[in-house]
């Protein structure tokens, strides 16, 4: 892979999406456990107080950069990144390459229900995938949900874990009997039909955030990461200049 590309101290790989298709195949067939992380503004901003978080952002196999962003922040240091990587469209496409060999995944996390029928439409929708196994995100037992994750032996592990499990797969990757996980926020709503998807138009801009916040308006107190965010990096410009 290329050299990665540190935005504010946090490091992507500089792939476009087919790229890191490619890169999480070659994890999967290794079964290394390897893990996946897509962060936003708002989780490298977090990165800048949160240790353990930056120390799971930086052990990740793959980090990709989600939210649009990243890519113009990179571009403002001069740094410039292919291009986005969604973690939503970074799983859909890896799912459908598992499906073409009967590969199988198991979907960790949301409310109670979520995960089983994202199963259900996800196996209607990708022939041939199999779905090893669901658990919602609601546990405490963290040895067992790893039992029975190990249990069904997946090639892909697709966990959607809010605050405050959301290191989850960085704490217990090492345990894990699968091939790659990934971190893929609210996927599991979106894929279960629960939450909507921003419009096509939408999602080409960039403007994925700006939909979000207009449905569930109490995000703004966490959207005011990203001005910040981008000011850090304006800031920081100079060394890259230098």
């Amino acid at each position: 892979m290329e050299k990665r590309i540190s935005v504010l101290g946090v490091e992507f790989d500089n792939l476009t999406p087919d790229e890191a298709v490619i890169c999480a195949e070659r994890c999967i067939k290794a079964r290394s456990a390897a893990y996946v992380m897509t962060p936003n503004p708002e989780i490298v901003w977090s990165c800048r107080t949160n240790n353990e978080l930056k120390a799971a952002v930086s052990g990740a196999e793959l980090v990709l950069a989600d939210g649009i962003g990243i890519i113009y922040g990179a571009k403002i240091q001069k740094t410039p990144l292919k291009g986005r990587v969604t973690g939503i469209g970074f799983g859909e496409a890896l799912l459908s390459k598992l499906a073409e060999t009967g590969g199988s995944v198991f979907l960790l996390g949301a409310k109670p229900g979520v995960a089983e029928t994202a199963g259900e439409k996800l196996a209607e929708r990708f022939t041939g995938l199999v779905i090893a196994g669901t658990h919602d995100g609601y546990f405490d037992d963290d040895a067992a949900v790893v039992a029975e994750i190990n249990a069904a032996k997946p090639d892909f592990l697709v966990a959607g874990l809010g605050p405050p499990k959301d290191l989850w797969i960085s704490q217990n990757n090492k345990r894990l009997d699968i091939g790659l996980a990934a971190c893929l926020g609210g996927s599991l709503d979106v894929w279960a039909g629960a939450v909507k998807r921003a419009p096509a138009w939408m999602q080409k801009c960039g403007l994925e955030w700006l939909y979000r916040l207009i449905k569930q308006p109490s995000r703004i107190g966490r959207m005011m990461s990203l001005p910040k965010f981008l000011f850090a990096v304006i800031l920081s410009r100079g060394k890259f200049e230098s």
